[in-house]
C-alpha cells in the first residue's frame, strides 16, 4: 500500500516540471558522456580502458543501486530521496567538471550513478502517488515525450559545448538544473512512502553491486592486464561466487531485492532476456559510435551529436504509434520484428570505411535502427507491466530497468575487449607493412590502448603520417565492424528469445 498525497491542480505542472528536470539529469548525462570521450581521450591523455571506466563507474552504481534507490524512496519519503538524489547527482557533477585527471572523473562519475539510483525511480514514484488515477497516464505520457526530448537534445547540446567551450561544461551544466529541480520539489512536491515498510535487502544489494563490479572489473582489466593476470582471475572467479550468493540469497530472503518467483513466468522472463540483449547491443553501439565519428571520420562534437538525433528522435515519435501494437496483435509479434529490424540496422554499420557523406554511410544504419528500436521499446515496457500481477507492476518495472542498465554495463566490457584485440591485432600487422623507423613503430605499438586517438611520432614525414594515420583509422573500423556484427547477432538472438517465450495473446482490453 502506498500513503497518498495528491497534489492540487494549481502545483501539477510544477510536479511533473521537477520530475521530468531531475530524471533527465540522468538521460541526458546517460547520452552526452559519450560524445565527451574522444575529448577525454585528447584532454586527460585517456586509454580506451579508461574511457570505458568513465562510462561503466556511472553505470556500474546506477544498476546495482537502482532497486534500493526505489525501496529507500517507499522507505523514507519519495520527495526526500528523490532530492536528496539531485543533490547527490549536483555535487558529483561539479566534482566531474573540476577533475584533474581521468582517475579523478571515474570517481566522481561512481558517485553520479549514486544519485541516480536514488532520484530515477523516485520520478516516476512521485507522479504515481502525486496523480489521481484519472489523470496519472497523461501525467506519466507527458514524463515520458519530454524524457525523450531531453534525451535526445542531450548529445547535440554536449556536441557544441565540447567545441565551444569546453568537455567541462557538459557536467557544470547540470548544477542550474539540478538547482531547479531542488527548488521545485521541496516547494511543490507532496511527501509520500509505502504505508507497509518492508526492511531493505541491504545484504543482497551489496553483494550484486559488488559481483557486477568483480565481474565489469575483470573484463575491462583483462584488455591491459591479459586474462592470465592473477588480479584478473582473481575478480572474475570473486564476481561468479559473489553472484551466485546474491541469487541464493534472493530465494531465501522474505523481502527480496530482486523477487525470482517473477521469472517463472515465461514471458516476463523472455522480456528481460530481450532487453539485456537488445539494450547490450545499443549500448555498446552508442559508446563505440561517437569514437567512430569524431576520431576516425572527423565529425566535430557537434556534428557526431546530430548524426545520432534520428535514432532518438524514431523512438520518440513512433513510440505512441508502437505502445498499440500489443493490445492490437499481441506482444510477440512486435517482439520479434522489432528485433529483427534493429539488427538489420547494427548490421549496415559493418558497411561503412573511412570517409564518404553522411547521407551514404551512417544515416541508413541510424534510420533502421531508430525503426527497430521503436518498435520494440513501448511494446517491451508493455508486456513486462503486463506479464505481473498489478500488484507488482512496480518491481516489475524497477526489475527491467536494472537489466537494461546492467546490459550496457557488461556490454561495454565484452564488446570493448573485442575491439581493443581486433584493433590491436590489425593496427600490428599493418604498421609492421609500413616504410617507418622502427622507433616510430614502437611508438604506435605502445599507445595500442587509446585506439584511434593514438598520438603519431613527431619524427615522421608528411607522407609517413598519412600513411600510419590510415593504418590507425582501418584499424579501428575493422574492430568497429566485429563489435557491429556481434550487436546485430544479438538483436537476433532477443528476437528469437521473443519467439520462444513470450505469449502471443492480444492484450485484454479493458
Amino acid at each position: 500500500m502506498t500513503t497518498q498525497a495528491l497534489c492540487t491542480r494549481k502545483s501539477a505542472p510544477w510536479v511533473l516540471t521537477a520530475t521530468i528536470l531531475g530524471s533527465s539529469l540522468a538521460f541526458i548525462d546517460g547520452t552526452v558522456v559519450n560524445i565527451v570521450l574522444p575529448a577525454l581521450q585528447k584532454n586527460l591523455n585517456a586509454t580506451a580502458t579508461d574511457v570505458q571506466w568513465v562510462v561503466e563507474a556511472y553505470a556500474l552504481l546506477l544498476a546495482g543501486l537502482l532497486l534500493v534507490g526505489g525501496s529507500l524512496g517507499d522507505q523514507y519519503g519519495r520527495q526526500r530521496i528523490f532530492v536528496m538524489g539531485v543533490g547527490i547527482f549536483a555535487g558529483a557533477s561539479t566534482a566531474c567538471g573540476l577533475a584533474g585527471n581521468v582517475g579523478q572523473l571515474i570517481a566522481a562519475r561512481a558517485v553520479q550513478g549514486l544519485g541516480g539510483a536514488l532520484l530515477v525511480p523516485g520520478s516516476l514514484a512521485i507522479i504515481s502517488s502525486s496523480f489521481r488515477e484519472e489523470e496519472r497516464g497523461r501525467a506519466i505520457g507527458t514524463w515520458s515525450g519530454f524524457s525523450a526530448i531531453t534525451a535526445a537534445i542531450g548529445p547535440v547540446l554536449g556536441g557544441w559545448l565540447v567545441q565551444q567551450i569546453s568537455w567541462r561544461a557538459v557536467f557544470f551544466i547540470n548544477l542550474p538544473l539540478a538547482a531547479i529541480v531542488i527548488a521545485l520539489s521541496l516547494r511543490h512536491v507532496p511527501e509520500s512512502s509505502a504505508e507497509t515498510k518492508q526492511p531493505l535487502d541491504w545484504l543482497g544489494a551489496f553483494l550484486a553491486a559488488l559481483g557486477l563490479g568483480a565481474l565489469v572489473y575483470g573484463l575491462i582489466e583483462s584488455s591491459r592486464l591479459g586474462f592470465t593476470h592473477p588480479a584478473v582471475i582473481g575478480t572474475l572467479a570473486g564476481s561468479m561466487f559473489l553472484v551466485a550468493a546474491f541469487l541464493w540469497r534472493e530465494a531465501r530472503v522474505e523481502n527480496p531485492m530482486l523477487p525470482l518467483g517473477l521469472f517463472r513466468s515465461p514471458t516476463f522472463a523472455g522480456a528481460n532476456l530481450l532487453t539485456l540483449l537488445l539494450y547490450g547491443a545499443l549500448s555498446a553501439t552508442m559508446f563505440f559510435l561517437p569514437l567512430n565519428l569524431i576520431q576516425v571520420q572527423h565529425y566535430s562534437p557537434a556534428e557526431a551529436g546530430a548524426a545520432i538525433l534520428p535514432l532518438i528522435l524514431l523512438i520518440f515519435v513512433l513510440s505512441r504509434w508502437s505502445g498499440g501494437l500489443v493490445e492490437s496483435y499481441g506482444a510477440k509479434i512486435p517482439l520479434v520484428i522489432g528485433p529483427l529490424i534493429a539488427a538489420a540496422g547494427f548490421g549496415l554499420f559493418v558497411l561503412p570505411g573511412v570517409g564518404g557523406s553522411y547521407a551514404r554511410t551512417f544515416l541508413p544504419a541510424v534510420l533502421i535502427l531508430g525503426a527497430g528500436m521503436a518498435v520494440s521499446v513501448a511494446p517491451l515496457t508493455t508486456t513486462v507491466m503486463n506479464s505481473v500481477p498489478q500488484n507488482r507492476a512496480g518491481i516489475a518495472s524497477g526489475v527491467n530497468n536494472a537489466v537494461s542498465r546492467t546490459a550496457g554495463l557488461l556490454a561495454i566490457a565484452v564488446l570493448g575487449i573485442v575491439m581493443l584485440q581486433t584493433f590491436d591485432r590489425v593496427l600490428g600487422k599493418t604498421v609492421g607493412h609500413l616504410n617507418l623507423p622502427n622507433a616510430s613503430k614502437d611508438q604506435i605499438a605502445a599507445q595500442k590502448e587509446k585506439l584511434a586517438a593514438i598520438e603519431l611520432p613527431a619524427a615522421l614525414s608528411p607522407a609517413q603520417r598519412e600513411a600510419a594515420a590510415e593504418a590507425i583509422e582501418g584499424a579501428f573500423v575493422c574492430g568497429f565492424r566485429l563489435t557491429m556484427m556481434i550487436a546485430a547477432l544479438l538483436a537476433l538472438a532477443g528476437s528469437l528469445g521473443a519467439l520462444l517465450l513470450i505469449d502471443g495473446k492480444k492484450a485484454r482490453t479493458s
